[in-house]
């Protein structure tokens, strides 16, 4: 074909005519080449095709040089073009080789189109797919990977979607499921399979589905499965219609849940319920009360359980109370209830006949509970106190379980003033009793507050030369309406109330101050409560009044019963010898009374025992009394401790505790308590030269 036929043919076909020498250099570019190639084809006679070729395009101008080479014709041939402007362009080529007649190679003639919007397009889709592929990859990767399971439905309620967590959710094997099934086929299926809980039909979930989805937000519906899972389902609309459904196995939650709800209202030691449960069920039982029924609420209390805990340890007394705790259990009906309220107390709720019933029952309780307890190779025994409240179906009061524990709490309280391990039934005038130990324990720490604490003191005399050689501190209560108040009406409730610790404290320090005043032969004797040497800050106090007063440590002298050394001892002792060391001076008050006095005189070094007024009370008319204070005596000589016998208030008493050998006395014989501004007084008068003696006038003057 002539080569103006071939140009006509590319102006058709194609934007351009090439030719190329034996060297492959252009030999010849039709006029179109010039505007699609941005040069003069002039500038382009000579140069190697090569030389269009993007460096980068290395795949495309090998084939190309492999191809001329071989003197192969090639067609569609694409390789990229650096415009002049600066952008690339996409051109196919195609040639066939020229050969002379003599059958030599002269070159290449063919054709050129620029492709580049063509190839933009293709890559542009390319991209697209590529893109759409990794958005499947990563949305099957999600669907697999999801710890809910996923249906996805269309307008027509036909199945799109599905994961593989679904199918595991409910045990369904792979193929269960096909594209375009409907719900209700899904549903039918899960029915037939026994996969819901016995009772489920296709209309329940269908339904369920229909709620859920017409609901306003999202809100998941709970489906129970045969075995016992619990699968929140949430359905959430889609644009267009259909609705995505997801699937969450919420089992071990809801167990979280009601174990978190079982914490919070049971007790964590014991498991039995606890003071919020126990109001709950005693609301619910009193609701119930009917035909003559009565409801008893028995308030129970362990005693001697805190010196256990505190001998043995914690360990073993969470065990003892867990064991309490089982044997309540056993020993009540099934349908009553054992709660703990907290530390050592416990509660009982029991349908009862009458008054009677409730009394039996706690002095069951309260036998059971008494019987030693083997606590892995430790042996143990506790007593129990009871205080009962009833309320009766027929009484026509209207009952609330608040108030009833009140009451058996009152009554407790009787019980255990009572002397421990004995039960009281509610009476109303143990309201007003309970009233007035309120209002007296407002009052106490008013007193407190207001300063209206006052120390009276007691001398204690030397039978070998009748003179004081110290003071008893003995606080009264100086109260605006009811006047001066023994320490026998207040100190009790301070010491339940934990208000002698303070209270302690300040007769500590205001004695200190006092006996500063007197002359340094006479020492001041303070009572310290069991409690108050438990707390950690007693020697501080102590060394605090010693320094704030000036006194000497050897003045003070502070009295401790046996109680303190039956609880805590090793603890007690500790901090009887610290002050000792000090300089402190111990005595033990009411010796004789316990049974344990003569050991503890071998376990620490008293200064000096006070035999109990009990022993001398009849000393004078019974032999075995005067015995036991000369046994004392001696006792206290052969130990080098000064012994003083308290409570002597006759001649004859006086005598007898003189025959003995007693070294110091107390009595009203000699002097009762007075307040401090008598106290100079009286010790002029022991330091005159004939002494302190009982029946003179200046003794009946004291003794007035």
């Amino acid at each position: 074909m002539p080569l103006n036929d071939l140009e006509e043919l590319a102006r058709i076909a194609f934007d351009w005519i090439w030719a190329t020498d034996s060297e492959d250099r252009f030999s010849y570019l039709s006029s179109g080449a010039e505007r699609l190639l941005g040069r003069p084809t002039a500038s382009l006679i000579g140069v190697e095709r090569s030389a269009l070729f993007c460096e980068r395009e290395d795949l495309s101008l090998a084939v190309y040089r492999e191809t001329i080479a071989a003197r192969r014709p090639f067609r569609d041939l694409t390789y990229v073009y650096r415009h002049p402007d600066g952008t690339a362009r996409w051109f196919e080529i195609s040639g066939r080789p020229l050969i002379s007649p003599e059958g030599d190679f002269l070159g290449y003639r063919g054709v050129g189109s620029d492709v580049s919007e063509q190839h933009r397009t293709r890559h542009a889709l390319v991209e697209a797919h590529a893109q759409l592929s990794e958005q499947n990859r990563r949305f099957d990767a999600a669907l697999a990977n999801m710890t809910q399971g996923l249906c996805m439905f269309d307008a027509d309620q036909r199945l799109l979607v599905w994961n593989r967590r679904y199918l595991e959710i409910f045990g369904l094997p792979e193929g269960a499921l096909d594209v375009g099934m409907s719900q209700r086929a899904i549903i039918e299926a899960l029915v037939t399979l026994g996969c819901y809980k016995r009772g489920v039909t296709v209309d329940a979930v269908s339904e369920g589905t229909r709620t859920s989805l017409t609901a306003d937000g999202s809100k998941s519906v709970l489906r129970e499965l045969a075995d016992g899972r619990i699968i929140a389902v949430t359905h959430r609309p889609m644009p267009g219609g259909g609705w995505v459904a997801t699937f969450e196995d919420i089992t071990e939650r809801r167990r979280n849940e009601a174990r978190i709800i079982h914490m919070a209202r049971h007790d964590g030691l014991t498991d039995l319920p606890n003071r919020t449960r126990l109001r709950e069920i005693g609301a619910e039982l009193i609701e119930t009360l009917r035909g003559g029924a009565h409801l008893a609420v028995l308030c129970l209390d362990l005693d001697r359980f805190k010196p256990i805990n505190d001998s043995f340890g914690h360990a073993v007394g969470d065990t003892l109370l867990r064991a309490v705790a089982e044997r309540l259990r056993a020993h009540v009906r099934g349908r009553d209830v054992v709660a703990r309220l907290g530390g050592d107390e416990f509660a009982v709720l029991s349908h009862v006949e009458d008054t009677a019933g409730a009394a039996a029952l706690a002095e069951r309780l309260i036998e059971m509970v008494g019987a030693p307890y083997d606590l892995d190779g430790i042996t143990v025994e506790i007593g129990m106190s009871a205080g009962i409240a009833l309320a009766a179906s027929e009484d026509g009061v209207p009952h609330n379980i608040e108030r009833l524990l009140k009451e058996a709490d009152m009554a407790l309280y009787e019980a255990k003033a009572e002397g421990r391990g004995t039960c009281r039934l509610f009476e109303p005038q143990m309201d007003e009793t309970l009233r007035e130990r309120l209002d007296l324990e407002r009052e106490l720490r008013e007193a407190l507050q207001q300063g209206l604490f006052e120390l009276h003191y007691q001398p204690l005399v030397d039978l070998s030369d009748n003179r004081i050689t110290g003071m008893e501190a003995l606080v009264r209560w100086r109260h605006p309406e009811r006047g001066l108040m023994s320490p026998m009406v207040f100190i009790p409730l301070a010491e339940e109330t934990g208000l002698i610790v303070p209270i302690g404290e300040w007769v500590l320090r205001q004695a200190c101050r006092d006996a500063a005043a007197w002359p340094d032969d006479i020492s001041v004797a303070v009572n310290v409560s069991p409690l108050q040497l438990r707390h950690r800050g007693f020697v501080q106090s102590a060394l605090g009044a010693l320094a704030g007063s000036g006194l000497k440590a050897a003045r003070l002298e502070l009295e401790i019963t046996e109680s303190v050394l039956l609880d805590d001892t090793e603890a007690n002792l500790e901090t009887l010898h610290t002050l000792r060391k000090l300089g402190v001076r111990i005595s033990m008050d009411d010796f004789g009374t316990g049974y344990s006095s003569i050991s503890y005189l071998r376990r620490f070094p008293f200064d000096k025992i006070k035999i109990d007024r009990s022993f001398v009370r009849d000393c004078a008319a019974q032999s075995e009394a005067g015995a036991i204070i000369r046994a004392i005596v001696s006792l206290g000589a052969s130990l080098g401790i000064t012994t003083l016998v308290e409570g002597v208030e006759t001649e004859p008493q006086l005598a007898t505790v003189r025959a003995e050998g007693a070294q110091e006395v107390q009595g009203y014989l000699f002097s009762p308590p007075r307040p401090i501004h008598e106290i100079a007084a009286l010790l002029e008068t022991s330091t005159r030269s004939e002494g302190l003696s009982a029946g003179t006038p200046a003794a009946g003057t004291l003794a007035a």
